[in-house]
């Protein structure tokens, strides 16, 4: 007899149909996007101060073009290059992974890109969302070539704090009537202080406390009720600074594209390379008055500086009962901001950042570690050159150093000289990890203020965890360094005044929830700890982001070794790398 024909059940076949229905439904992840752009360096004439004068300019503005971009989301930078300069574009706090190519310092991952070359920055944002910054990173063409890059969280997923109504970047700048490039190349030659600034700008615009600029006065529009988060950034080249809106409380919720525990404060202050999201609450109801926000120097050092402020103003959209009324009439509230040389409101204020350390946002702490280093960092000397009077202390040559190394800039940049295999003559591998001589750094200074001049990258293996400690030094004068690491974020565990004691000062380190940043300022007579994970091979530059500094030698580099796994390495260089 034949065997009775079965036929397959069909529940599973049907719940196998519904599963797969409802995956469907299921919204996905949206998918990272390859965002492009287009940046031509271009000469413009631009007025401000009643002086009108030819910079160098991204795609004609200035500041240059705003960069908007989600977490996960790859960017490709395409830069023509059509001034005499050469040129070179650093996306700040941007963490190159294996991929120190796209970083940007001139003669540490690249040639610059020469007058009529074209270059494509490469990139992708990984693990970071909230406000960065781009520039120059070349000489001091930054002083014009800088723009925000707003890096949104991925598609669906909200901020930890409430949804701001609008969303405003504020860019702090600095504007030179003169060429800042021949200002650093006669600096340079004599000696000497280079001349400063002429006037503070808030998103380019001096505003009205300077001669003849009332008409380029930056405006914030807003209306009552409503909160607005306020990208701030400072893109001046010299000058830590100071801010304050009048009658207003701000908000601190992110610093370094990284969110943190909020808190509330009448003034901020940002050092040159800083970022910081704040949440501006407007009144409940139309104030009927306007009000100014302005920034001034934070000043530490005994050198010349620009003692102005620049002014924007902070205006409520008048509803329809108050239009009859004459602007003028409305009186207008000016922010007290704090003196110029308080460092006690400095220090405060930076002890006030502090990691969100939550499950969503871990502060992942490096709790041991495997390199501890100390580094010195401050002004000093060189000799005058044979026949020629000089301009700095006692006719030398002003000069910075970090452990008494100047930084000497080599020809061939760093990265593709190690990529290559090809460094002999180009860098030595023997950064000092302490000072040679040791001395009371924050007392007298020593009679010598020379400084030993040199092309010195400090070798670390693949997954080191480091803790620096940056010491201020008071020679010719303590003063405030706001130090920038290219390549990593780091914790900043620890801070004081005077001399970093190794005995005590780590008892007090938080280890819990330390801030987390790319620029941290080493306090003027005191020191800062850092933690991170040197876990990104290639060249990393780390600089004062004082540009005055940075020329005169404040600046090292660290060389990462690849790990043994294929995603510790360092990529290859792209086609198109620019050739010195």
């Amino acid at each position: 007899m034949a065997p009775p024909i079965t036929f397959p059940s069909l529940v599973p076949m049907a719940m196998l149909i519904i599963a797969f229905l409802a995956l469907c439904l299921i919204p996905q992840p949206a998918q990272a996007i390859t965002r492009h752009y287009e940046f031509n360096i271009t000469m413009q004439n631009v007025t401000r101060l009643c002086h009108t004068k030819s910079i160098v300019t991204v795609n004609g503005k200035f500041p240059g073009p705003r960069i908007v971009t989600r977490e996960g989301d790859r960017l490709l930078i395409k830069v023509i290059n059509h001034v005499p300069n050469n040129i070179t574009l650093h996306w700040h706090g941007v963490r190159q992974l294996r991929n120190g190519w796209a970083d940007g310092p001139a003669y540490i991952t690249q040639c610059p890109i020469q007058t009529g070359q074209t270059y494509v920055y490469n990139y992708t944002i990984v693990g970071q969302r909230g406000t960065l910054w781009w520039h120059a990173h070349i000489s001091w063409l930054r002083s014009t070539v800088y723009g925000p890059l707003i890096i949104l969280p991925k598609e669906n997923v909200s901020y930890p704090f409430v949804k701001p109504y609008k969303e405003v970047p504020i860019i702090l700048g600095e504007w030179f009537n003169a060429d800042p490039e021949a200002i650093i190349s006669q600096a340079l030659q004599t000696g000497g202080g280079p001349n400063v600034s002429d006037a503070y700008t808030i998103n380019g615009l001096p505003g009205p406390l300077y001669n003849c600029s009332a008409k380029d006065t930056f405006k914030l529009k807003v209306k009552p009720g409503k909160t607005y988060l306020l990208r701030m950034i400072n893109g001046a080249l010299n000058d830590e600074l100071f801010f304050s809106i009048a009658n207003h409380t701000l908000t601190v919720v992110e610093a370094d594209a990284l969110y943190i525990k909020p808190f509330d404060t009448e003034t901020l202050l940002l050092t040159p390379g800083q970022t910081t999201n704040v949440l501006l609450k407007t009144k409940s109801e139309y104030p009927d008055a306007t009000f100014l926000m302005s920034a001034r120097p934070y000043v530490t050092g005994q050198g010349t500086f620009d003692n102005s402020t620049v002014a924007g103003i902070l205006e409520y959209e008048s509803p329809t009962l108050h239009s009859t009324k004459s602007v003028k009439k409305i009186p207008l509230f000016k922010p007290v901001l704090p003196p110029l040389n308080d460092t006690t409101f400095a220090a405060n204020f930076s002890k006030r950042f502090r990691s969100l350390a939550n499950s969503q946002f871990p502060a992942n702490v490096p709790q041991n570690v495997d390199k501890r280093l100390f580094f010195t960092v401050g002004l000093g000397t060189n000799p005058c050159d044979k026949n020629q009077t000089c301009q700095g202390p006692n006719g030398t040559k002003f000069a910075a150093s970090i452990n008494n190394v100047s930084f000497v800039q080599p020809t061939i940049a760093l990265l593709q000289s190690h990529f290559s295999g090809q460094s002999k003559g180009v860098y030595s591998p023997f950064f000092p990890v302490n000072p040679l001589n040791w001395f009371n750094y924050t007392g007298n200074p020593p009679n010598n203020t020379m400084v030993n001049n040199g092309t010195k990258v400090l070798v670390l293996p693949f997954n080191t965890s480091v803790e620096l400690i940056m010491q201020d030094t008071s020679i010719l004068g303590a003063e405030s360094h706001p130090l920038h690491l290219h390549g990593f974020n780091f914790f900043v565990v620890g801070q004081g005044f005077g001399n970093f004691d190794p005995n005590k000062d780590p008892a007090k380190f938080n280890l819990i929830d330390p801030v987390e940043r790319n620029t941290i300022g080493v306090p003027s007579g005191g020191w800062v700890a850092i933690r991170f994970l040197a876990d990104n091979p290639g060249v990393w530059f780390m600089h004062c982001h004082l540009e005055v500094h940075t020329s005169w030698g404040l600046k090292m580099a660290w060389l990462v070794l690849d790990g043994k796994l294929p995603n510790q390495k360092l990529i290859p260089p792209p086609s198109d790398l620019p050739q010195c």
